[in-house]
């Protein structure tokens, strides 16, 4: 057993005939970088990192077997001699670094995005346009033999194995459930007919590459569908697939179709753990926990109660790649810590654009800038410590600059703070812990409780002034709330400075004010504790229910406050909000029964309540709170005429409060300093 703060992580695992130095799975996730020029390159420098970072065993990005199986015509990625060749980099620099890495295959049934997509049987998913065609019997012996030739490449390009995804809807979880296999053939009907596909595929893999290589298996632990599999069949197919051959299972919750969140911050970290361990019980194969496992006390307490043998960690090693190194060498505090934002992971990859992260830049652009020191140091005061000027501060400090931070409030965070209030958002506090840290490595001088002042500023001898100011809430031009005191604003609302009376309306319905309606209307406990998470949704922890899904979700009480969000534009409530996130906000706001009402001209205040028009009807909503929620503006900042001044952050640009645009300005401009 391995010693430091994380024992059982750290300590070495038997995986079939292969031992991996820790217990830790860095998990496939598409990058799209598989599209980019010199793309083998920069997949070189992307896993080479979070090899040298320690992880034990990497899992790629989905590869396709075949055309069909593709996502969109441009990805997956189609599996041919050309791509192996190109992959042989990857799999060099990984084992050079001394981790392990496999293939992950990626047929996605379907769920495919084209219209050449197949699926066992003519069954559109909810959520594509596209109708698959179903599969021949010759068809499915085709996609076995795709398989097979896609995990031969794999071994031919220096991979330790494959992982075989067969869950998440892609075509292998399509087969074993009834929800989308109607078929009355041999690959449909009975438990065993629904299994067939996943099972063959595994033995034939296992026949053609013997005993070394490794198989993983991406299983679906609970569907969260309707008609999904129980319990009692996801052990069966288990059972049957650790007969064919595979060495160890990996798991997945819920199909991309379900209405239950599994990846985003409302998910309490580990909230599906259950299914894992419940899977375990009977497997006498490793089994690695998955979903929201940011941090390594996460993990550790996961695998030290056995839960689970492995845990398998994905964006998080988009956050950090030396994620395992920090944490093997008791460095948590320094970890740059996945907040499970969606923002430039999963919804730039939703939208066809490369993938990055909120909290790291640097994230999937390895090959693409300079982070080399500065070839003459100077003196940089940074105005302003919320994300840009946190991120400006630290990236120039590092490359050793002499960085003064001068910050108003009395703490660092900014904007930070605010979205630290909100339900679900508490993964924040990781990103001021990890700003800190970095502050005091990086050398950087912070000066918080402390007004700007130009003269201050000129007088002790900077070379340059970056203003990272931030914003200020914006007031709209509307006759009567000036010096009404039902009248908040967001920030005064989020920091406890204000408070809401029973009756709220909210001009603006962008992410703030769904923010602040989450504020007021959600249980904190949702979000943070896995049992009451569990019951909102409805979730069976036993899997006796087909899905796991229950008849009916818990009731919570009504919110506390009857609210009421409001914005001028036409259209679909939150249509800016995050592809992969808007709808759980707009979900959970709608039960706890918020009104959404866009298209709306404000038209004053007044003791009766808001003055609006709708449709040209003119209403008046009565009210005890009104929150504003209508923009910012940038905070001004007077400096020196005879120095450099960078803008950055909301200083620059206040249209919207965007954290990610925030951290990658100041990234960026400090590698330019």
């Amino acid at each position: 057993m391995s010693t430091g703060p994380y024992p059982t992580l750290m300590s070495p695992v038997k995986v079939g005939h292969t031992v991996l130095k820790n217990r830790v799975i860095m998990g496939g996730m598409h990058t799209r970088i598989e599209m980019s020029e010199n793309a083998g390159e920069r997949l070189a420098a992307f896993y080479g990192a979070r090899a040298r970072g320690g992880v034990g065993l990497i899992i790629t990005g989905g590869y396709s077997p075949n055309a069909a199986g593709g996502y969109d015509a441009d990805g997956p990625f189609l599996m041919t001699r050309q791509q192996a060749a190109e992959l042989e980099q990857v799999t060099e620099v990984v084992h050079a670094e001394g981790a392990k890495i496999c293939l992950q295959i990626s047929h996605t049934g379907r769920s495919a995005r084209h219209d050449g997509l197949v699926a066992p049987s003519e069954i559109r998913s909810p959520i594509n346009r596209f109708t698959p065609r179903a599969l021949s019997h010759a068809d499915i012996l085709e996609t076995i033999d795709d398989f097979a030739n896609c995990a031969r490449l794999a071994r031919g390009a220096g991979f330790d194995g494959v992982e075989i995804i067969g869950s998440g809807g892609y075509l292998l979880s399509e087969f074993t459930t009834r929800r989308a296999n109607m078929r009355d053939d041999d690959w449909g009907g009975s438990v065993e007919n629904r299994h067939r596909l996943p099972v063959e595929i595994v033995r034939r893999i296992r026949s053609e590459q013997g005993p070394e290589f490794l198989i993983t298996y991406r299983i679906g632990a609970a569907d969260l569908v309707e008609d999904g599999q129980t319990g009692d069949e996801i052990d069966q197919l288990a059972a049957a697939l650790t007969d064919a051959g595979v060495d160890l299972f990996t798991g997945y919750v819920g199909w991309h179709e379900s209405r239950i969140p599994t990846v985003a911050y409302p998910v309490p970290r580990a909230a599906f753990t259950y299914a894992i361990e419940r899977l375990k019980r009977g497997l006498k194969v490793p089994v690695a926990a998955c979903n929201r496992i940011n941090m390594p006390q996460v993990a550790e307490d996961i695998l030290s109660r056995g839960a689970a043998d492995m845990v398998y960690i994905s964006r998080p090693f988009l956050a950090d790649p030396d994620f395992v190194a920090k944490a093997r060498d008791g460095r948590t505090d320094a970890i740059n810590t996945c907040i499970a934002c969606n923002q430039l992971c999963l919804d730039h990859i939703m939208t066809d654009r490369e993938a990055g992260c909120l909290v790291n830049p640097a994230a999937a652009r390895e090959t693409l800038f300079d982070v080399t020191p500065a070839t003459r140091p100077r003196k940089i005061a940074v105005v302003g410590g919320g994300p840009a000027g946190l991120s400006c501060a630290i990236t120039a400090a590092a490359r050793g600059h002499d960085v003064t931070l001068f910050e108003a409030a009395d703490t660092i965070g900014g904007q930070i703070n605010l979205a630290c209030a909100v339900p679900g958002k508490t993964e924040y506090k990781e990103l001021l812990r990890y700003y800190q840290n970095r502050l005091e490595t990086t050398g950087v001088t912070v000066r918080t409780g402390t007004i700007f002042d130009a003269t201050i500023l000129g007088e002790q001898g900077f070379d340059a002034i970056v203003v990272a100011s931030g914003v200020t809430p914006r007031l709209p031009d509307l006759p009567g709330i000036a010096g009404d005191p039902r009248v908040v604003t967001y920030d005064e609302l989020l920091t406890g400075r204000a408070k809401a009376g029973h009756r709220v309306a909210i001009i603006g319905m962008g992410g703030i004010g769904f923010d602040v309606a989450k504020f007021l209307s959600i249980p904190q406990e949702v979000t943070t504790v896995p049992a009451v998470f569990q019951a909102y949704y409805g979730l069976d922890p036993t899997l006796h229910e087909a899905g796991g899904l229950l008849g009916a979700a818990l009731s919570f009480p009504p919110a506390r406050h009857q609210i009421t969000m409001l914005q001028r534009k036409v259209g679909r409530p939150g249509a800016t909000l995050g592809v992969s996130t808007g709808w759980i906000g707009r979900g959970f706001l709608q039960r706890q029964g918020v009104e959404m009402r866009t298209g709306v001209t404000y038209r004053r205040l007044d003791s009766d309540g808001l003055h609006i028009e709708q449709d040209g009807k003119p209403e008046v909503i009565a009210l005890d709170t009104l929150v504003i929620c209508a923009g910012q503006n940038p905070n001004p900042v007077h400096t020196p005429d005879d120095l450099p001044v960078h803008l950055i952050g909301g200083a620059h640009r206040a249209t919207e409060l965007d954290a990610a645009r925030a951290i990658e300005e100041g990234w960026r401009l400090g590698l330019a300093l």
